[in-house]
């Protein structure tokens, strides 16, 4: 992996270049998920990785194992990437649950959207990971219209999964992606009753 203060020197320097500021504090916790959204670009991950970065936050991401081939795979190792198999039925929450309790550090970044396009349902992998490793969710965010992005508000998953959802809702509810007509509702298909 690339020393943090290579990573953090390359942050401000993307960030000097592209113009782009970063709002709030780099969390206090050393384990956490972190929410990436809006996710409506192929951008988004140049721009979450330089934020963070120049904060010194060692950002771990999941990505599908196809684009982890050959000549880009330690690249994107080196990035932060972790390779998951979407194809295959196993437990994914339990192994990074598991990869929290193993590392003395460990972020883990989730696009709940899980594609750059407009879904109507979230993925739950983020809130079900950090329920099981017992860690907080920190709401990541990059907002185009402001070329802004940082760090937000925390949440401690309580098993009351509609009243977190309120939580992060509101505080998506300004947050501009690159394509605003691909950000979906901020709901997961879990949350019973159905939000309106």
């Amino acid at each position: 992996m690339l020393r943090m203060v290579t990573r953090r020197l390359l942050g401000r320097f993307v960030r000097f270049l592209t113009g782009w500021t970063v709002e709030g504090e780099k969390p206090d916790a050393t384990h956490y998920v972190m929410i990436a959204a809006p996710h409506t670009s192929n951008w988004d991950l140049f721009y979450l990785l330089s934020l963070a970065w120049s904060k010194g936050v060692p950002v771990s991401w999941l990505g599908k194992h196809q684009i982890f081939r050959w000549p880009v795979a330690g690249i994107l190792k080196a990035l932060g990437g972790v390779p998951v198999r979407r194809d295959r039925r196993n437990d994914l929450v339990a192994q990074v649950a598991e990869l929290f309790a193993e590392r003395d550090e460990l972020v883990v970044v989730v696009a709940p959207e899980g594609t750059r396009r407009r879904v109507e349902f979230w993925k739950s992998g983020f809130y079900r990971i950090a329920a099981a490793a017992d860690v907080p969710i920190y709401f990541g965010y990059l907002d185009f219209a402001q070329r802004v992005g940082g760090f937000g508000n925390s949440i401690k998953p309580t098993g009351e999964v509609r009243e977190d959802m309120d939580v992060i809702r509101d505080f998506y509810s300004d947050k501009l992606g690159k394509h605003p007509e691909w950000f979906g509702p901020v709901c997961l298909k879990e949350e019973s009753p159905a939000v309106e």
